[in-house]
């Protein structure tokens, strides 16, 4: 399923970012209006100055490790194209009034990366052990995938500080406004799939295993397959087809096997792969022994989509 939407183009004459740009010129960029704020983690992190460059971004993801600098600068540059191209990129899932009621859900909100029309969406939601969102690492290339190859993606933009209770809330919250504006956003709400990474594998756990009513949301279809980068053991009889990675140096690695044996066991189905020389937080895992993992997830979730 390959994207079809002509009005995009990879090598566009807006593509002006490099791994020399200061990060603070992103942040201020007028193009990315109210949302600028959330593509780097750089609220009440004190590594974060001014003059930093994309290249040295490392010190605001202290919970990741190999993260490259052409795939940071690529994802800065499809932001701005398609916010060039007049695209809607950033939505509110909570009401004005709803933020008003909690300060906290202003940092709130899905980043939209457009495939084709009525193809199935995924959200994905990146780690940062509950201090921080690492979108600009865990979900934002994810999600470019999956557009170049027709899906709908979501990144998820999540509440930090209150742990995963109030974190797997927004989710819920986030998949209620994708059903309700299913047809506005030209997605398909059947066999739709979530992603979590470290500490956003607890949240797509948790609506895996429980739902979104559980939550205080709609009732709405669990995802058709969760995919899982480095994350718990924790499962239930209910959970959906599963598909994990996990690096051997991750101190997970143990607890991630034991829940997909578990799981196995109980007759659902996985995909388990663990990579040689690989820790914790490792993305895409581009130049690693993981790289390609994310096309392994994708065929998986291919292979649960009712045709």
């Amino acid at each position: 399923m390959e994207k079809t939407d002509k009005s995009y183009r990879q090598n566009s004459n807006f593509i002006c970012v490099t791994s020399d740009t200061t990060v603070s010129s992103i942040v201020n960029n007028s193009e990315f209006n109210d949302f600028s704020q959330f593509i780097f983690p750089i609220k009440n992190c004190p590594a974060y100055d001014q003059n930093m460059r994309i290249e040295n971004i490392n010190s605001l993801l202290p919970y990741h490790s190999n993260i490259n600098v052409n795939t940071t600068v690529n994802v800065i540059n499809y932001l701005l194209d398609e916010v060039k191209y007049g695209k809607t990129i950033f939505y509110n899932y909570y009401s004005d009034k709803q933020k008003q009621n909690d300060k906290n859900k202003k940092s709130t909100g899905l980043f939209f990366f457009k495939g084709n029309p009525g193809a199935p969406f995924a959200v994905i939601c990146a780690g940062g052990g509950f201090e921080y969102v690492g979108s600009i690492h865990e979900s934002f290339p994810y999600a470019i995938e999956l557009s170049k190859k027709g899906y709908n993606a979501f990144s998820i933009e999540y509440r930090v500080g209150s742990g995963k209770q109030a974190a797997t809330e927004d989710l819920a919250a986030a998949l209620s406004f994708i059903f309700r504006k299913a047809d506005e956003l030209e997605v398909s709400i059947n066999n739709y799939s979530v992603w979590g990474a470290s500490a956003g594998v607890k949240m797509t756990a948790n609506i895996g295993s429980n739902g979104v009513q559980a939550y205080g949301k709609d009732i709405i279809l669990k995802p058709s397959v969760i995919i899982i980068q480095y994350g718990n053991s924790d499962y239930t009889r209910n959970d959906p087809p599963t598909f994990a990675v996990v690096g051997e140096k991750d101190p997970s690695s143990s607890r991630m096997e034991e829940r997909i044996n578990n799981l196995r066991n109980i007759g659902i189905d996985t995909e388990f792969h663990i990579y040689r020389d690989v820790s914790h937080g490792f993305g895409l895992g581009i130049g690693t022994t993981a790289e390609g993992w994310i096309n392994n997830a994708i065929k998986f979730w291919e292979k649960h989509i009712e045709r």
